[in-house]
């Protein structure tokens, strides 16, 4: 029997059972298993019969009916029509699907039982300093008002809860509180109720006044004992403690005595349903489709969670969807959740496939939490064969960057951040006495200028003579890597089995094989020279490419990031990188590798100005990673070379031009700054001028000292101790004046003391 409302494949199936019941006047029973194969297979096309047919098969349309039970046969036996055995492409599917039990538990992801900023002692003592931090400022908020207005709030409220205390006691004393319902009682005319609330209330009355003029009476007592006979002191202790519970008795509910110390920023709580909603609007059509449909378009492998000042969700996108392309729209994403720009940053997991999204939404914008302080800014040394402090990356967590075996390149548009960035890792090397420093500022701003008085080799200016100079770094630096590959292939293999500078090795000063790091700030300057830049550019990619196990170590900062201006080179063979905001795909990938735009590293999303000192870390980290660098201001950075310049001093590790020596082979006439200055300073000139110096200094070598003015002398002589001062003295045309000058005692002491290290060492 047939129904209207069954579907197609309900009614085709009847229709052949029909035909088969009809057919067969035995009635047989029919075998429902062979009709729904028919019935699949009637849903499909059926071939041509004459198609592919060898030529021995028999003549189609032959009556024979064996002929029609061969294709069964040859499909139930794994063979077909050609003779040829079938490939069975999918499995079967198994009773249980999915790897096993074990496998599932060997494979399953441990939490960590110890949680990553109790692990880390830099975080832990950050958390610990916040906690102080914020106890201490609530304290000295409510410490300061608390004689200027909470105690003046106190007696003004004392008249008003002594009313309301008054009050509570009267009300309690006739059982007001049972009065309403009595009354309610008493107009649903319930008298058996309302005569036994009655009683109960006149018992509670009873018992209630009596306690209330016992209590009135011994009240009345205190007080006139208080006002007659107690001492000053009893007397201004009850006043403390009256003014204190009736004060605080007569505050309004809506008026409280103590306002907030800190107001706490109310952010919405990640939940996966905001995060759905964002993921659907950024224009992705497997996520938009699927959640039209009613479902979410992505999986939450794991709940979300509170990472450090902010909250992480571990997505796994869908098919074919990868981190970088939700990162490409990451404006659109932070639209979709309603946070600022700063604050949402989707990462990729490297312990996972390519469509684990790990995504970070935090409380504030990373551009506005201000100021990062370097971890090293107070430190008295540091070990550069460990990892400098470098900054914070979005989640809070500190971030650093390892200089030995690593080159560095730091490149971003002007005044984002480049030349704080260099500072970072210059102090970082410099409060290690081992480093020997190169600084090279191709720019004349002088902004490595604190750091002079701790360089081996040093210049800042832009000029050819100062281009000149760099260039003919990089040329030493070249013979400096032929000449420690020759003494560490010397070197004994218990002694030196990796065949690299380690720090038994840097500390063996006999060996002369300590890190040396070279600093070239500006170098498109460099390599875009048309006279040096070509023969330096191909000296710097010998030293980046075999100079990393050998201790020398290059540090590169640019602000054009072209391949005229920075050699391919050079660029492809950095191990360390790091963006801040450049212009476009071309300079991200000059320096952040290629394809990195591609992958979604993109420093061009950068905001100009708003993230200044934000960028692209890579090479330090498994994956690329945004990080804030530490800022050090001229003075802060001034303080660090003070403390490194006493260090090397102390252990005599001060050379080349911290001396006022010339380190370069050929750079011109080798000579001695304190030597020369000696002999032009008579010991009967007690205080001289410098401008006088430098006119005295250039007759006598005027090759080295030609073109010398008084500025020149003051930083020549600041590296050795001997500081400037004002010196009154005589002009030619006889009048007196002040003007800077020095002590010529302070240049014998320094003369002394420099001798005195030498003959020591």
């Amino acid at each position: 029997m047939k129904h209207a409302d069954d579907n197609n494949h309900e009614r085709e199936l009847f229709a052949r059972l029909e035909a088969d019941m009809s057919a067969d006047p035995a009635h047989d029973v029919v075998d429902l298993g062979k009709a729904r194969s028919a019935r699949t297979e009637s849903a499909t096309p059926t071939p041509d019969p004459t198609a592919d047919r060898s030529p021995d098969s028999g003549p189609a349309g032959s009556g024979d009916s064996g002929a029609d039970s061969k294709p069964s046969e040859s499909a139930d036996s794994g063979v077909g029509e050609s003779g040829d055995a079938l490939v069975m492409v999918d499995r079967p599917t198994p009773t249980v699907s999915g790897p096993g039990l074990i496998e599932r538990i060997r494979d399953s992801k441990r939490l960590e039982v110890v949680p990553a900023w109790m692990r880390s002692a830099a975080e832990f003592r950050q958390g610990l300093r916040w906690i102080a931090g914020h106890v201490g400022h609530t304290l000295a908020f409510h410490a300061v008002r608390v004689p200027c207005l909470y105690l003046p709030k106190l007696i003004w409220r004392t008249p008003a809860g002594l009313v309301h205390a008054l009050g509570r006691i009267g009300r309690w004393s006739v059982d007001a509180e049972g009065e309403p319902l009595r009354q309610a009682e008493a107009r649903r005319e319930n008298t058996e109720l309302y005569l036994k609330l009655s009683r109960q209330r006149d018992r509670r009355v009873r018992l209630r006044m009596l306690l209330t003029l016992l209590g009135a009476l011994a009240a009345l007592v205190g007080v006139l004992f208080l006002v007659f006979a107690a001492a000053l002191s009893t007397q201004l202790a009850a006043a403390a403690v009256a003014v204190l519970v009736f004060g605080w008795l007569g505050v309004p509910a809506d008026a409280p005595l103590a306002s907030r110390a800190v107001i706490k920023t109310e952010v919405t709580k990640l939940t996966s349903d905001i995060v759905v909603k964002a993921m659907a609007s950024i224009g992705i059509g497997q996520i938009a489709s699927a959640v039209a449909k009613g479902g979410d378009g992505i999986k939450f492998v794991s709940p979300i969670t509170r990472e450090g000042p902010g909250w992480r969700a571990d997505i796994d996108l869908p098919l074919g969807v990868t981190v970088a392309d939700v990162a490409d729209r990451r404006a659109r994403l932070a639209s979709g959740l309603r946070r600022p720009l700063g604050c949402v940053w989707p990462d990729a997991d490297p312990n996972e496939h390519e469509g684990r999204l790990i995504l970070w939404v935090g409380d504030r914008d990373l551009s506005k939490t201000g100021i990062v302080k370097w971890q090293l800014a107070q430190a008295k040394r540091h070990d550069v064969f460990k990892r400098i402090p470098f900054g914070l990356d979005p989640r809070g967590r500190a971030q650093s960057v390892p200089l030995v075996q690593h080159n560095v390149l730091i490149g971003s548009q002007p005044g984002q951040g480049k030349t704080a960035s260099v500072r970072v890792l210059a102090c970082g090397a410099a409060l290690d006495p081992s480093v020997e420093l190169w600084l090279h500022e191709n720019k004349g701003t002088g902004d490595l200028d604190s750091l002079e008085c701790v360089s081996h080799r040093f210049v800042s200016g832009i000029d050819d003579d100062s281009i000149e100079y760099a260039a003919e770094s990089l040329k030493l630096l070249r013979a400096e890597v032929m000449r420690r590959a020759a003494a560490i292939k010397k070197l004994p293999r218990d002694l030196c089995p990796d065949k690299r500078i380690t720090r038994q090795i840097a500390d063996k000063r006999s060996l002369k094989l300590w890190p040396l790091l070279a600093i070239f700030d500006e170098c498109q300057n460099l390599f875009a020279h048309p006279t040096f830049g070509k023969q330096a550019g191909e000296d710097a990619e010998f030293i980046i490419k075999l100079g990393r196990a050998l201790g020398v170590i290059l540090v590169l900062a640019t602000q054009r990031p072209d391949k005229d201006s920075l050699p391919t080179g050079i660029s492809g063979n950095v191990s360390i990188r790091f963006c801040l905001r450049v212009a476009g795909q071309v300079e991200n990938d000059m320096i952040l590798g290629t394809s990195a735009y591609k992958n979604g590293v993109r420093a061009t999303a950068f905001r100009p100005e708003i993230d200044a000192g934000n960028g692209y870390l890579a090479g330090a980290t498994p994956l690329p990673v945004v990080v804030r660098t530490a800022y050090l201001d001229d003075p802060a950075t001034n303080a660090i070379a003070q403390r490194a310049h006493a260090l090397r001093k102390a252990e005599g590790t001060l050379s080349g031009h911290a001396l006022g020596e010339d380190t370069g082979a050929a750079a011109g006439p080798s000579y001695d700054l304190l030597a020369d200055v000696a002999a032009v300073v008579p010991v009967s000139e007690e205080r001289v001028w410098n401008e006088r110096i430098a006119a005295r200094l250039a007759e006598l070598r005027p090759e080295v000292y030609g073109g010398w003015k008084g500025e020149n002398v003051t930083s020549a002589l600041k590296p050795h101790g001997i500081k400037t001062l004002g010196v009154a003295g005589t002009t030619e045309d006889g009048t007196r004046t002040t003007r800077r000058g020095i002590v010529r005692a302070d240049l014998t002491t320094a003369i002394a003391e420099r001798d005195g290290k030498r003959g020591a060492a």
